[in-house]
């Protein structure tokens, strides 16, 4: 008789299987603790892990534009700085642009540079002209007003200030410290598949009081994998 995995139709893992693996991506095990768990080839379990993690990416493309008090900034990941470069952020590093809508969901997304074109550009696509936007001193937002923002604040880290009242970006940082702790359990992440731990980053502190595991299981009913 055909197996029959209404997640994965083309799949051999049967649904209780498929569910198991399921639930150690969402409990945040490495693909080699949920090859032992499952007795699932090690590759296979990375396969499986990222089409999930593609799945992620989807559902964050669907989170609606940002409003209210918005903070912005941007953060380097990869190696450590190499000696003798000099200028913001890092030579060699991945540059991710975040948005966070306070007390909310924050969005990212990997960037060519911190320019003010590439930043601003961003954020008129994601944040609507009413909202309050918070950021440091960076010249990249410089304008800001300009384009119809008229509610911008900003922090001066250069000058050590980093909280004037309601004026700072401590929930995006925080962000990004989660984001980068998380990372660091794998070790080093190829190129190409950053994108997707990044978005899972996302949708892990966007969801972390969803349960992930029944939002991603209705997703894949409602489209299966393969």
């Amino acid at each position: 008789m055909k197996l029959v995995n209404r997640y994965a139709k083309s799949s051999k893992i049967s649904e209780a299987k498929f569910r198991v693996l399921l639930k150690c991506f969402v409990a945040d095990l490495s693909a080699t603790q949920t090859s032992e768990i499952t007795q699932i080839n090690r590759n296979t379990v990375n396969r499986y892990f990222n089409a999930f993690r593609e799945r992620v990416c989807e559902i964050c493309a669907q989170e609606s534009p940002f409003s209210g008090s918005v903070e912005v900034d941007e953060s380097y990941f990869g190696p450590r700085r190499v000696r003798g470069k000099r200028g913001r952020g890092a030579y060699g590093k991945t540059i991710v642009f975040g948005l966070l809508k306070r007390g909310d969901k924050v969005y990212t997304e990997i960037v060519p540079d911190a320019s003010k074109q590439t930043l601003q550009g961003i954020i008129r696509g994601h944040v609507n002209l009413e909202s309050v936007i918070h950021s440091d001193g960076w010249k990249g937002y410089d304008g800001l007003v300009d384009i119809g923002y008229d509610k911008h604040y900003r922090v001066n880290h250069g000058a050590n200030e980093f909280s004037n009242g309601r004026n700072h970006i401590n929930g995006i940082e925080s962000f990004w410290s989660f984001a980068k702790m998380r990372l660091t359990q794998f070790h080093g992440i190829n190129k190409d598949k950053f994108l997707l731990h990044l978005k899972e980053c996302e949708f892990r502190f966007n969801h972390r009081d969803t349960d992930i595991y029944k939002l991603l299981l209705k997703s894949l009913r409602d489209k299966p994998l393969f």
